[in-house]
């Protein structure tokens, strides 16, 4: 999923960046379906219909999941340097946290 508080029309350009054969990204949720208080726009995680102890939000601004901080986990701003692989540093905490849900879906307390 790709949930952004950016327009519909920004939001598939993006898409068209981050995944031009439409093979990698199910869902873009957009600023249309953000909830808007006093002008500002943010992300409300339960619209994805998921389990939220199975959801984790990346972005460089908690700003954006005020009702959900707990899924934030921070990642630096990207510039749109095409070398960038910050994301890649993610990968064994994500890994970890599959892992987690995994074994508490068996039975286990999701522990080391």
């Amino acid at each position: 999923f790709i949930y952004t508080t950016a327009k519909q029309d920004y939001a598939k350009k993006l898409l068209d960046v981050l995944d031009p054969r439409k093979k990698l990204i199910r869902r873009c949720l957009s600023q249309s379906d953000c909830v808007c208080s006093r002008g500002c726009y943010w992300k409300d995680l339960t619209r994805l219909g998921r389990d939220l102890a199975k959801t984790v939000a990346l972005d460089h601004s908690m700003q954006g999941f005020p009702a959900q901080a707990a899924n934030w986990i921070p990642v630096p701003l990207w510039a749109g340097d095409p070398w960038d692989e910050e994301l890649l540093h993610l990968v064994p905490l994500l890994g970890q946290l599959g892992q987690a849900v995994r074994t508490r879906g068996q039975g286990g307390d999701g522990g080391p």
